[in-house]
């Protein structure tokens, strides 16, 4: 009882000077927020409207078809109609355009002949992932449209309309995400990622501005362990950090229309064991450094940099090298990142994110003991 009333005593404490400190306040509740919409609307992995350039050499009624067919889908915005392979370099060296559809003489003279006709496409590959993107998308239109010409070929044959059946039929059906949405992939994404961002790096200088001071020293002579110091200092930074997960769901919900398909107690649940793990970081961090520029820098490179590469927020963790997927076991951010799209898009319980969630409680015990562990013999 004595050690529990230490511990709510130094939390009393902190918890007052937080509310003293409108900085503090203000890193904590809105530039996670502004964060948040940053970084939802910045990034997105839909590709749409691709600008591309069209050089029509055949200048006829079909190839305009064909052309439209490109711009129709939604996938492409024309971007110039050019005249020569000169302006084709340009456009692609200027990164003007990203694709060059090039349609050669003859087009429509060759194609009502009934012989295939090669039509040339030009892709700026620097930036891979749309090049590889535009080439599919590139491809299905021009299925679509070699389908309608051979319809209208036998169409012209038979003397009537004729509608060729696909020998093969795909019936996809997507789930967790029917509307393929950006935000409802980003969203979830975020919360591991923004709550990763602050509360490590302030309760890092929480600690370290108290050493600098030197009012830290007073611990010494107090009736007060290492760790209930370390308690005391993380119980309001989490109660900080847990009204920040609050925000960013709220905002999430309201703004950006991500409902959480799952049991929100149970995010809610592992939201807190996850910002206690966030939280256990900066002290961590405070124990190593006595410069508060030290600590915020300190925090960015072990918390913010590594989540944003190996959480798998961006970059599929499945498709990085053996040795990176075993890195990506050091972060917290690896395992709420499954945790936050699990019970948000796919409705996901604790019986299939036990092992996440047990990976979280081991990372902030032995954290929390590390830094207690440590703390200690600086102080002693």
């Amino acid at each position: 009882m004595d050690s529990l009333r230490r511990c709510l005593a130094i939390a009393r404490k902190e918890a007052r000077e937080i509310r003293r400190d409108p900085i503090t306040l203000g890193i904590a509740m809105v530039l996670p927020l502004i964060m948040m919409f940053l970084l939802a609307y910045a990034i997105t992995l839909d590709v749409r409207e691709i600008r591309m350039a069209v050089l029509d050499e055949d200048g006829s009624a079909d190839s305009r078809e064909y052309v439209a067919g490109f711009l129709r889908s939604g996938y492409f915005r024309l971007q110039a109609t050019v005249h020569s392979f000169g302006e084709v370099e340009r456009l692609l060296d200027y990164g003007a355009a990203r694709l060059v559809l090039v349609i050669p003489e003859g087009f429509a003279r060759t194609l009502a002949q009934g012989r295939p006709v090669d039509v040339q496409i030009l892709l700026d590959g620097s930036f891979a992932n749309t090049a590889i993107l535009a080439l599919n998308y590139a491809d299905r239109i021009t299925e679509d449209y070699t389908l309608g010409i051979q319809e209208r070929s036998l169409a012209s044959r038979a003397g009537s309309a004729v509608r060729l059946a696909e020998a093969v039929r795909l019936e996809p059906r997507i789930r967790h995400n029917l509307e393929l949405r950006n935000e409802n992939f980003v969203v979830p994404g975020l919360f591991a990622l923004i709550l990763m961002a602050f509360p490590p790096m302030l309760t890092a200088l929480a600690v370290v501005r108290e050493r600098q001071r030197g009012s830290i020293l007073q611990l010494a002579i107090a009736p007060v362990r290492p760790w209930e110091f370390l308690v005391g200092k993380l119980v309001p930074y989490a109660a900080l950090a847990f009204a920040e997960m609050l925000l960013l769901l709220a905002a999430g919900w309201v703004w950006f229309g991500v409902a959480v398909r799952g049991s929100v107690p149970l995010l809610l649940g592992l939201s807190l064991i996850y910002v206690l793990c966030t939280v256990a970081i900066g002290l961590a961090v405070s124990t190593v450094t006595r410069s508060q520029v030290v600590a915020i820098l300190l925090s960015i490179v072990l918390t913010l940099m590594p989540s944003f590469l190996f959480s798998g927020f961006l970059f599929s963790i499945d498709s990085m090298p053996v040795g990176f997927r075993a890195y990506t076991y050091l972060f917290p951010a690896r395992y709420f990142m499954t945790i936050a799209r699990g019970i948000v898009l796919k409705g996901a319980g604790l019986d299939q994110l036990w092992g996440q969630a047990l990976a979280l409680v081991a990372y902030g015990a032995v954290l929390l003991t590390l830094a207690s562990l440590r703390f200690g013999r600086r102080l002693g």
